[in-house]
């Protein structure tokens, strides 16, 4: 379950921000960046905040 949240979760940002540098400002990109940034950062360490965040929050595995 966590890892469809996080997931889930990650692609909304990424859709978010972008469309939000179409219609307001291009420095949104940097989100863009710093999520896929986290994203290859957490295949490479095995860590994501994200999935700290929501065992925290008691979501189940």
């Amino acid at each position: 379950m966590k890892n469809r949240i996080v997931r889930f979760v990650a692609g909304s940002f990424i859709l978010i921000s972008l469309l939000l540098s179409i219609y307001v400002n291009q420095n949104w990109l940097w989100f863009t960046a710093f999520v896929g940034a986290n994203l290859l950062q957490s295949s490479i360490s095995k860590w994501c905040l994200m999935d700290t965040i929501l065992a925290k929050l008691g979501v189940k595995d």
